[in-house]
């Protein structure tokens, strides 16, 4: 009979019961859909002014919205991380998650630093915002898939690999 596929736990028991326990965990599900929900909408401003022209103002407040969320879900996870796997950042399981998060935000305050000092035109500043939100959306892509991943780990009877690479198949 063939073994079934390896699924990578993301959690320990011990962390899963951190995780289930702490206020964070609701806060960052909270904040993930809106903030991804604000990402939509000012998406949708930032096109219509790079195709109309109009409404630069508007779609600049919204590109600064987002990014006050960039930077909440991102100091509110950091907190989540400690206080599920005791790290402030690059926790193992969302190491690459962490990595990418990083260049997402330096991307958001690029344009921020843009907007304040006019070093852009307001059409590179909107594409600026774009190649921003479209790094974005590869980091909440990330997220996604790994937190799928976890929830079909937690409910499969599948054999598992530890974070230590041994395998272990349930009896």
């Amino acid at each position: 009979m063939p073994t079934p596929p390896a699924v990578v736990e993301l959690y320990t028991p011990e962390q899963r019961a951190r995780r289930d326990a702490t206020r964070w965990t609701v806060v960052q599900g909270v904040l993930a859909p809106v903030q991804f929900l604000v990402c939509l909408i000012s998406s949708v401003l930032v096109l219509r002014f790079l195709i109309t022209g109009n409404g630069l103002d508007v779609a600049n407040l919204s590109v600064l919205v987002k990014t006050v969320l960039l930077l909440t879900i991102m100091v509110t996870g950091s907190i989540w991380e400690h206080e599920v796997f005791g790290v402030w950042l690059f926790a193992e399981p969302f190491f690459w998650e962490d990595v990418v998060s990083f260049g997402v935000i330096a991307l958001h305050l690029a344009y921020v630093w843009a907007l304040t000092t006019d070093a852009l035109a307001p059409r590179a500043l909107m594409l600026l915002a774009l190649v921003a939100y479209a790094a974005y959306i590869v980091n909440a892509v990330q997220f996604v898939l790994k937190l799928r991943a976890a929830r079909r780990a937690a409910s499969a009877p599948a054999a598992t690999i530890d974070r230590s690479g041994s395998t272990a198949v349930p009896a």
